[in-house]
């Protein structure tokens, strides 16, 4: 797997025209029930692994794999037994 440093991500992200880029560390074992967000968001999962529900479908994802999400888009989240890492873009406006 081929990542880009967290500041490639970040300044792509900006190019791209995000609002910001941030690091989400999540603890072994979490699980979050359907929720949503007030932003967009493009992910790239760096560390662990993940379970994301949305549209009806759920993804496993790995370090190097990729998601994202419409603002208000109803989803659920899962991690694995190592937890997870991963490098999510926002679109606030």
């Amino acid at each position: 797997m081929n990542t880009p440093s967290f500041s490639d991500f970040r300044a792509q992200a900006l190019a791209e025209g995000f609002d910001e880029a941030l690091e989400r560390v999540w603890a072994p074992g979490t699980v979050l029930d359907t929720h949503t967000h007030p932003f967009g968001a493009s992910a790239l999962v760096v560390q662990g692994e993940m379970w994301l529900t949305a549209q009806g479908n759920t993804r496993h994802l790995v370090p190097g794999d990729r998601f994202a999400l419409d603002r208000n888009e109803p989803h659920a989240e899962r991690y694995g037994t190592e937890g997870a890492t991963y490098w999510v873009a926002r679109r606030n406006g």
